[in-house]
């Protein structure tokens, strides 16, 4: 019935007056029919029916009265008969209209084919990735793009910690645990508490280019009694080579009162299911950081400012910001014949959109006038606020790019 209901929509049926010829019986007499005079609006011919068109022609039918009306007074319903030929439909309208249908279809059928088709792997069709490893393990896939890159081509270090953060909250999302805040549980949102990073530790063995594709897989697990470790491995997309491993440490911080919180029962009821027993990713760096001064260090750059954009919704600078404000104060003829290759950095308070803040670095391993010549670099880095209190303290080594310039980066 729907088939049928369907079909008549495009080819529709004739009339019932069309199934069966009319016919005109052989009793009917016209003897008594005379014409009138100077009359134009209607001719008789005896014994003929209203001829039939098809395809546009007329087709007489011998024996049968044919009734002539001027074209002026034939209607376009009586001048064109319904008949199969003639009613076909326009097939662009037809072609457009299953297309239509074919798409509406294939959007509903991608809608419910999204659930996981094993038990041990959510998929999410929209590109926030998907849960691994029994549900322990999330995992996102990045494409470099062109504003991602620096002057050498390849992928900054901002560009990978922002990789680092944002598979950290799609994780928590994913999984289900997102309340209202940035990265917080519902009962987290409750108790007006959020996650702070206390220290990150990062490696990079090798940098993306412009259009290559990261996989970055994350997961968490405990760090004492009130803290929570997060792990990343980044590897290429196409080869799985292992191009950045990073671990860091989280606590709590009532977003009232900015002071440091134990993580309650009820919170650690939300997230224990989650953790993963393992050993760090990275090895921790036991090297005690040094404190910098105005003696002590090599580079200074004062008046950092953070700027609107530079507040995440927590209204507290974001956590990558610190690693652009500490390396302004590295030197360029460094940073332009080297690369990073780790970063060590702890953080003590954070600031907020009115802090004015200073950038110190202090260069060793090697001799100022011969760092643009290349060969291995360590730096310690100091963010301060202008009074004087930290926020950052930092630890970075270098190591040469392919090819090394000499730079003139006497300061």
């Amino acid at each position: 019935m729907v088939a049928t209901s369907a079909t008549s929509s495009f080819f529709p049926l004739p009339s019932s007056s069309l199934d069966k010829p009319n016919k005109v019986t052989s009793s009917t007499n016209f003897s008594g029919l005379t014409p009138t005079p100077n009359s134009n609006r209607m001719k008789v011919k005896p014994n003929a029916q209203a001829p039939p068109k098809i395809n546009g022609k007329r087709v007489g039918l011998p024996g049968s009265v044919e009734i002539l009306k001027p074209d002026s007074e034939i209607s376009p319903q009586q001048h064109a008969p319904r008949t199969f030929i003639n009613q076909l439909p326009d097939w662009s309208m037809l072609l457009a209209a299953i297309t239509t249908v074919f798409l509406a279809a294939e959007k509903q059928w991608m809608m419910l084919d999204w659930k996981p088709r094993r038990s041990d792997m959510i998929m999410d069709t929209f590109g926030l990735g998907r849960i691994v490893q029994d549900g322990l393990v999330f995992r996102q896939n990045f494409s470099i793009r062109s504003y991602e890159i620096g002057a050498d081509r390849s992928a900054s270090i901002e560009t990978v910690m922002n990789h680092l953060q944002e598979t950290a909250l799609n994780h928590v999302k994913t999984a289900g645990l997102l309340g209202d805040g940035f990265g917080s549980t519902p009962e987290m949102v409750k108790k007006n508490l959020i996650w702070v990073v206390t220290r990150m530790q990062v490696v990079v063995d090798k940098y993306p280019t412009w259009g290559d594709v990261v996989e970055v897989d994350t997961w968490v697990s405990k760090s004492g009694k009130n803290g929570m470790r997060r792990d990343w491995l980044v590897r290429d997309g196409n080869t799985g080579q292992i191009l950045t491993r990073a671990s860091s440490v989280w606590v709590m911080m009532n977003k009232l009162t900015r002071r440091l919180s134990k993580i309650p029962e009820e919170v650690r009821g939300e997230i224990e299911p989650y953790f993963v027993d393992s050993d760090p990713v990275l090895a921790e760096d036991s090297r005690k950081l040094t404190k910098l001064d105005d003696k002590t260090a090599d580079y200074v750059r004062s008046g950092l400012t953070p700027r609107w954009s530079d507040l995440d919704v927590n209204q507290h600078v974001n956590n990558v910001k610190y690693i652009g404000w500490i390396l302004e104060s590295a030197p360029v003829g460094m940073m332009e014949s080297q690369k990073l290759k780790s970063m060590t950095l702890e953080y003590r308070r954070e600031c907020g959109r009115d802090s004015v803040l200073q950038s110190l670095t202090a260069v060793s391993g090697c001799d100022i006038g011969s760092l643009g010549r290349g060969g291995e670099v360590e730096c310690q880095h100091l963010l301060r606020l202008q009074d004087g209190a930290e926020v950052v303290r930092g630890r970075t080594e270098w190591s040469s790019k392919t090819s090394t310039t000499t730079w003139d980066i006497t300061p």
